[in-house]
């Protein structure tokens, strides 16, 4: 029988779960995961209000569920935890998963000024993920800034805009609800410093800010026609092209009064964060301008937005893991076609998929292809890695060295926890939202 350890249970780990055992009838994996959460950025990235999304969550289940996969969470692969060294005696093969688990930051000063958050890190914050902190990201904020235009960006900007009745429902965790419910924050401004046909949200993201309930969205039409492609938008791709046209509607309504309002701002690069009695008040940017091809140009020209709240959604980046190969340049580990490369040459055994595989691309779909690439190499070495000698059960092993994973019973356990905290509180499903919650809940694993 192949063993397989498969490190991270987002989609890409899932997908390299499915498709391996799909694949070969005789293989064992288990899914191994730092938090007792499967799920990833499903779980803890996906806004909370958009539950069609989330609804992946099924899917990833059958995966997880399927009699040849076992979810081991709590398990933390390198310095504190399992030596990545260790798994690979203890497996025919392990894969890495593990995603894009830091920020791009901006670079610029006053960054780390109190009120400038990474938009990871509000994400985190009103997802649950245990390790986020609760640090009154919107008290006493009256504007917020969000700097980026891809669908985190809108997400967040979303997020500030909505009402009770829209977050009540959602499994969004109650301290979170609470400061978000009582917001002050009226003005929400998304940035980006080049054009509109360049933005990376997507259709379907953008135009749902123009349905949230007491928003008024407004573009301001002399910066669209800043973009060269703006005029006459016949040539861009079909998906940019879309943005382009509803940031034309938006340009072309009159304001109207409501309880909120978003702006979408372009070709401004910020360049500062200016401090206002200790934490940041404004956000300064620099009017840019199309460089002609695909980048943009400084101008000289100044202009400062307040702020007291400054979320910032620029990307994702991976961090190395100990153990394994690292490209700094690219925050991947280097691979030939899933394959880990050590020093250039082929490491037996060892494999990678996901993001910390290609980069913080695509879309959770894209994951399936990737995982299926990377499966494609690690069957076609199985002949050799079975031949070595190995446990015949790792979880006896990984005990032994004082490991003690939440099986899935154990996220079962978690699952009902939070139905029952949500009916306690007169709501849907309510995500409990530390470690120590989460590992209680988990050790109550008697049906």
């Amino acid at each position: 029988m192949l063993r397989v350890a498969v490190v991270g249970s987002g989609p890409g780990g899932c997908y390299t779960a499915q498709s391996l055992v799909q694949q070969d009838p005789d293989v064992l994996v288990d899914v191994l995961d730092r938090l007792p959460c499967p799920y990833g950025l499903v779980r803890y990235g996906v806004a909370p209000d958009h539950e069609k999304i989330k609804s992946l969550q099924n899917n990833l289940r059958a995966v997880l569920e399927h009699e040849r996969v076992r979810f081991l969470g709590g398990v933390q692969v390198g310095p504190g935890g399992v030596p990545a060294g260790r798994l690979r005696e203890l497996y025919h093969a392990v894969v890495y998963c593990v995603g894009a688990a830091t920020d791009r930051h901006l670079g610029i000063p006053g960054e780390d000024l109190p009120g400038s958050w990474s938009a990871t890190e509000f994400v985190s914050w009103y997802s649950a993920h245990p390790d986020a902190v609760d640090d009154g990201f919107v008290l006493g904020a009256r504007s917020a800034v969000v700097i980026g235009v891809g669908n985190v960006a809108v997400d967040v900007t979303r997020m500030l805009a909505r009402g009770p009745a829209e977050l009540t429902p959602t499994d969004m965790p109650q301290a979170a609800l609470t400061a978000l419910t009582a917001s002050r924050v009226t003005d929400v401004s998304m940035v980006g410093r080049r054009g509109p046909s360049q933005a990376r949200f997507t259709t379907k993201e953008l135009r749902e800010l123009g349905t949230l309930p007491d928003t008024d969205v407004a573009v301001d039409p002399a910066e669209l026609a800043l973009d060269p492609a703006y005029a006459d938008p016949s040539g861009l791709p079909a998906p940019q092209r879309r943005n382009v046209e509803v940031l034309r509607g938006w340009a072309e309504t009159p304001p109207h009064d409501a309880g909120h309002h978003i702006r979408l701002r372009f070709f401004l690069r910020p360049v500062e964060l200016l401090a206002e009695d200790g934490r940041v008040g404004a956000v300064r940017f620099e009017r840019t301008v199309s460089d002609g091809q695909g980048g943009v140009a400084g101008t000289g020209r100044y202009e400062d937005v307040e702020a007291q709240l400054v979320l910032r959604s620029v990307g994702y980046r991976g961090v190395p893991l100990e153990g394994l190969p690292f490209d700094p340049a690219t925050g991947t580990v280097p691979h030939l076609g899933g394959r880990v490369l050590r020093e250039g040459r082929v490491a037996p055994g060892e494999y990678v998929a996901g993001w910390i595989k290609r980069g913080p691309t695509g879309v959770i779909g894209t994951n399936r292809s990737d995982a299926k690439e990377t499966v494609t190499a690690l069957l076609a070495d199985s002949s050799a890695l079975v031949r070595e000698v190995r446990p015949e059960d790792p979880l006896v092993a990984l005990r032994a060295g004082g490991v003690e994973p939440v099986e899935w019973t154990g996220w079962c356990a978690i699952e009902r926890a939070e139905a029952e905290l949500g009916a306690s509180l007169g709501r849907g499903v309510v995500k409990l939202p530390d470690w120590q919650s989460l590992m209680a809940a988990a050790h109550e694993s008697a049906p």
